[in-house]
This record gives C-alpha cells, structure tokens and sequence, in this order.
C-alpha cells in the first residue's frame, strides 16, 4: 500500500481572533507545496457556513512524498508563523476505492 496514492483530507480550525492571519498562512502554503515532488493537488477550500474552518485536499503520488512534505521548509515555517492561532486540526489519510 505505501506505493499507492495517498489522498488527505486536512481540516484546519482557526480560533476566531486570527482568522484572516491563518487564511493568509494557509494560502501562502499552496505555490511552494505544487511544486513539491509528489504532489498531485493541494486544493484549499472554506466552509460557508463556518469562515473559521478550512480543509485541504491533497493527493501525493506516495504517503512518502507526503511525509517528506510534512517536514518540509514551508511547513515547519507555516506551523511556527500561526502558532497559538489554530484550535482544532483533523487529518485524514485516505485512498481511492476503483
């Protein structure tokens, strides 16, 4: 399975007082995450009914190339830029049923 696509769908819930701050830390992920080696789509998406909640999806050609993005220079920027400013992340590791 680990040479199979990954999808993942992350949902990422601002606390109300930094909502505009993470939208534009969320958004700053996207440019530099496509050009990741691996990375199919990195599609950022906001609830209508709830502007604080914003979900990620992602499809990698490999978990290893997700892996690799999770440790990656923009990432570990992003997570020390909006510290203290997310209340609630869930991740979903999923694949595709054909």
């Amino acid at each position: 399975m680990s040479n199979q696509t990954l999808t993942v769908v992350a949902k990422i819930e601002a606390k109300t007082n930094h909502l505009e701050a993470l939208r534009k830390g969320l958004i700053r992920l996207i440019i530099p995450t496509l050009a990741e080696n691996g990375c199919i789509n990195y599609d950022l998406h906001q609830d209508h009914n709830n502007e604080n909640s914003f979900l990620f999806y992602e499809n990698w050609e490999s978990r290893s190339h997700w892996e690799d993005h999770n440790v990656s220079f923009h990432i570990k920027a992003f997570q020390q830029a909006t510290e203290g400013m997310i209340e609630k992340v869930e991740i979903f590791e999923m694949h595709k049923i054909d």
